[in-house]
C-alpha cells in the first residue's frame, strides 16, 4: 500500500490502533522495529518494513507507523565535539588501565559496508572513507590510510588530534611499536580484527615488553551515548528468477565441499555469502542488498541462521524450509562452544573472520581450521541465469548512464552545475527503472581535481562546480534486482589540453589490452595486472589502485576471491567471474582519470590452442569521450577495438534514446 503522511496521533492514539489490529508486543515493539529500520539503509519509496509490524494495515494504522518512524527519525540528540570524544575515550582507557586503543573501520562481519552502529572510527575521527585505522593512546593519536585517502584524511580528520599517516609508508604496528613504553597494555577489540591482525600487533608490542589486551567490550561503544541500534532492514526473497540455483542446492554443493575437506561445519561471517546461500536479500547497509547475520552450515546441508527475526518478513522463514534453524543471534557464541563440546572441525575465512570466532572454537575444543569461506567461489562463478540478468542490467544501466553523458557536457558549459547536482541526475535517471534497487555504492562525482581523488565524495553545498578546461571523473552503479553495475567515465568539460588527452589515452590502451586480453586456464588476475599499466609505464606513471575487482549479482559490488592487482591476486580466473576492468590516471591538484568496464570471463576458440583459452566478454555499454581520445597513440587493433565498441553503444543503446540523444550518441561513437 501506498501511505499517506499525518501528523502523529501521539503513543495512546497509535497503542489502540495496534490493540485494535492484535499487533503482537505493543508500543515497545513498534518503537523497537521503526529504530531498527530507521538505522537501516531502506529506501524512502520502499514500504516493506511495516511488514515486520503487521502483514495486514489499516490505512490509519500504516499512517500512523510511517508518522512515528518520521518524527524517531528525526530525534537526533546532541553529540561532543570530536575533540571531546578523543578526551571521552582517553578517560575510558584510564578507567580500564590501558595505554591505547585500536580503532578499526570495521564491524563484527569484516566487511566492506558497515553498519552506522559500527561506525565507530567515523564517530571518533571525522574519517569517511572506505578503509582505515586509528591509534589512540594517552599522550599521543594517529589515523592510518591507503594511498586512495591520503588527500581525504587530511580534510576530515583534525591534525592537531591525529597524525595522518599513510599506511603504505608507515606501518601502525611500526608505529604503535615506537610510541608505546615498556610495560604499557594496549587494548584491541578481537570480534573487529582477524587474528592475523591481532598478531602482527601483538609481535610488534612483544619486542618492546608491552602487552595487548583482547577486550570483552568496547571502549567506544561505552562512551558513545548515541550510538545508532542495530539496523532492521527488512529481508526478502530473491527468486530462482534472479537467482538460477535453490538455496538447497546451494547448500548440497557447499556441504559435498566440507565433506571433501573431511571437516564437520563451516562458519560463514560474510553476510553477502549467507545472502547468496539462502537466496534472500536485506538493507542492513549502505548499498549492498544483505541481511547482516552469522550463519553455520554443517555437512548435511543444514544451517544455523543467527539473525534477528524482527527483520525477517512473515514469507521468509516458510520459504528457508525446514533444514534451516532460524537462531537469535544472541545464541551464536553458545553455538559455537556447541561445536567445541563435539570436538567438531570447523572450517572459517581466516582472511574475513574476526579473531574472536576461532578463538572461542579453539577454548572449547573444537579444531578451527583456517581455509576460505566455501561460498566464496561458487558465488563468484555465476549461473547462466545470473549472467542473463547482469548483461539486462547492463543494457538498462547504459541508457540511463548514456542519457546522462547526453546532458552533462551542455549543462556543465551553461555554467553553476555542482558534483552532487550531477549525480543527483544520474541517479534520477537510473531510478526510471523498475527494477532497481539502490545504488551500489556512494557515487563518485570529481570535477578537476576533485577526480584525482580516488574515493571521493562529494558533499552536499561544498562541492565544486564543473567548469570548461576541466575534466570531470564519474564513478557509478546501481544494483538491480536481477545485477549490479558499476562504470566510470571520465568527460571533457570544453576543449581538453594535449596532456589530459595524451593520459586519457594511455589509460584507454590499458583498457583495451586487458578487455582483448587472451590467457590459458589458471591464470590469475595478478599475472594480467601489467598489461593495464603499460602504456602508463612506458612513460613514467602509473595508478595506486587494483585494475579490478570482482562482481556480485545483486550483491556486493566488490567481491572476491577474483581480482586484478599487482599483489594478492593468485586466485585463477574462471569463466562465468565478473571482473571491473579500470585502469586510471591522477595528477594531484589538478584531475583524475579512469576509464571502467564490466567484463566477464568467458572460454573462447584460438585456433592451434594446446589449452584452453579464456578471455573477457565486455558488459558495459555507455559511450567513451573521443574528445580526450589522441589517435595517434592507438594501434590499428586498439582503434578497431574502440571503432566496434562503439558501434555496439550505438546499436544496442540507441534505440533507447530520444531523437535528440540519438543525435548525440551518434557523435559520441563516431569512427576514428
Amino acid at each position: 500500500m501506498s501511505m499517506c503522511r499525518s501528523e502523529y496521533q501521539g503513543d495512546e492514539a497509535l497503542a489502540g490502533l495496534l490493540a485494535k489490529h492484535g499487533v503482537p508486543g505493543g508500543l515497545a515493539r513498534v518503537r523497537h522495529v521503526l529504530s531498527g529500520v530507521n538505522a537501516a539503509m531502506l529506501d524512502e519509496q520502499d514500504e516493506a518494513w511495516i511488514g515486520l509490524i503487521t502483514a495486514d494495515p489499516s490505512p490509519a494504522l500504516a499512517a500512523q507507523l510511517l508518522a512515528l518512524k518520521q518524527q524517531m527519525a528525526g530525534d537526533k540528540p546532541a553529540e561532543p565535539t570530536l575533540a571531546e570524544r578523543v578526551a571521552l575515550l582517553r578517560a575510558e582507557l584510564k578507567r580500564r588501565n590501558l595505554a591505547g586503543f585500536i580503532v578499526p573501520r570495521a564491524d563484527q562481519h569484516q566487511g566492506e559496508y558497515v553498519p552506522a552502529c559500527a561506525q565507530r572510527l567515523a564517530w571518533l575521527t571525522g574519517f569517511t572513507g572506505s578503509a582505515g585505522s586509528a591509534i589512540v593512546l594517552t599522550h599521543r593519536a594517529a589515523m592510518f590510510v591507503d594511498g586512495r585517502y591520503t588527500i581525504q584524511v587530511r580534510q576530515q580528520v583534525d591534525t592537531t588530534l591525529f597524525e595522518t599517516l599513510n599506511s603504505g609508508e608507515v606501518q601502525a604496528t611500526d608505529w604503535l611499536a615506537g610510541a608505546v613504553a615498556q610495560g604499557e597494555r594496549i587494548g584491541i577489540d578481537p570480534w573487529l580484527h582477524t587474528q592475523d591482525q591481532i598478531d602482527k600487533f601483538a609481535t610488534a608490542l612483544d619486542k618492546i615488553d608491552a602487552e595487548m589486551v583482547e577486550l570483552d567490550s568496547n571502549p567506544v561503544d561505552a562512551i558513545w551515548a548515541a550510538r545508532p541500534p542495530l539496523p532492521l532492514g527488512p529481508v526478502r526473497l530473491q527468486s530462482l528468477d534472479f537467482a538460477g540455483a535453490s538455496s538447497s542446492d546451494k547448500r548440497a554443493q557447499v556441504a559435498a565441499e566440507l565433506q571433501r575437506q573431511k571437516t564437520d561445519a563451516a562458519i560463514l561471517s560474510a553476510p553477502d555469502s549467507i545472502a547468496w546461500l539462502l537466496n534472500v536479500r536485506g538493507s542492513d547497509v549502505e548499498s549492498t542488498p544483505l541481511p547482516l547475520s552469522f550463519a553455520i552450515v554443517h555437512t548435511d546441508g543444514a544451517l544455523d541462521w543467527f539473525v534477528e527475526r524482527d527483520k525477517l518478513l512473515p514469507e521468509i522463514a516458510p520459504a528457508l524450509g525446514n533444514q534451516i534453524a532460524i537462531r537469535d543471534p544472541d545464541s551464536f557464541t553458545d553455538a559455537l562452544k556447541k561445536l567445541g563440546k563435539a570436538e567438531a572441525k570447523v572450517v572459517f575465512d581466516a582472511s574475513g573472520t574476526s579473531a574472536a570466532i576461532p578463538k572461542t572454537l579453539k577454548a572449547s575444543g573444537a579444531t578451527p581450521i583456517a581455509g576460505s569461506d566455501p561460498c566464496l567461489l561458487p558465488k563468484a562463478i555465476k549461473n547462466p541465469v545470473e549472467l542473463a540478468g547482469t548483461r539486462a542490467a547492463h543494457g538498462r544501466d547504459g541508457v540511463a548512464l548514456t542519457r546522462f553523458l547526453a546532458w552533462v557536457g551542455p549543462a556543465a558549459l551553461k555554467g553553476g552545475l555542482s558534483e552532487t547536482a550531477a549525480s543527483d541526475h544520474l541517479e534520477a535517471l537510473r531510478r526510471e527503472n523498475d527494477l532497481f534497487r539502490d545504488l551500489s555504492f556512494p557515487t563518485i562525482s570529481g570535477a578537476g581535481s576533485d577526480g584525482a581523488i580516488v574515493h571521493y565524495r562529494a558533499t552536499r553545498g561544498a562541492d565544486r562546480t564543473l567548469a570548461p578546461g576541466e575534466l570531470y571523473l564519474v564513478d557509478s552503479g546501481a544494483q538491480y534486482q536481477d545485477g549490479t553495475t558499476d562504470v566510470t567515465r571520465t568527460v571533457a568539460i570544453g576543449t581538453p589540453n594535449d596532456e589530459q588527452r595524451d593520459r586519457f589515452t594511455r589509460v584507454l590502451k590499458g583498457h583495451i589490452a586487458l578487455a582483448t586480453a587472451r590467457f590459458p586456464a589458471g591464470t590469475s588476475g595478478m599475472q594480467l595486472d601489467v598489461l593495464a599499466r603499460r602504456a602508463l609505464w612506458d612513460v613514467g606513471l602509473d595508478y595506486d589502485h587494483g585494475t579490478g575487482h570482482g562482481v556480485g549479482s545483486y550483491l556486493s559490488v566488490h567481491e572476491g576471491p577474483q581480482r586484478i592487482a599487482k599483489i594478492g591476486s593468485s586466485v585463477p580466473l574462471k569463466p562465468g567471474m565478473i571482473l571491473s576492468n579500470e585502469p586510471g590516471y591522477y595528477k594531484t591538484g589538478a584531475y583524475g582519470i579512469r576509464i571502467e568496464n564490466l567484463v566477464i570471463v568467458t572460454r573462447i576458440s584460438v585456433e592451434g590452442a594446446e589449452r584452453e583459452m579464456l578471455g573477457f566478454e565486455t558488459l558495459t555499454l555507455a559511450p567513451i569521450d573521443l574528445n580526450l581520445v589522441e589517435p595517434a597513440l592507438l594501434t590499428v587493433d586498439e582503434r578497431a577495438w574502440l571503432n566496434a565498441y562503439h558501434a555496439r553503444v550505438k546499436a544496442e543503446i540507441g534505440p533507447k534514446l530520444t531523437s535528440d540523444e540519438q543525435a548525440w550518441l551518434e557523435t559520441a561513437t563516431r569512427p576514428i
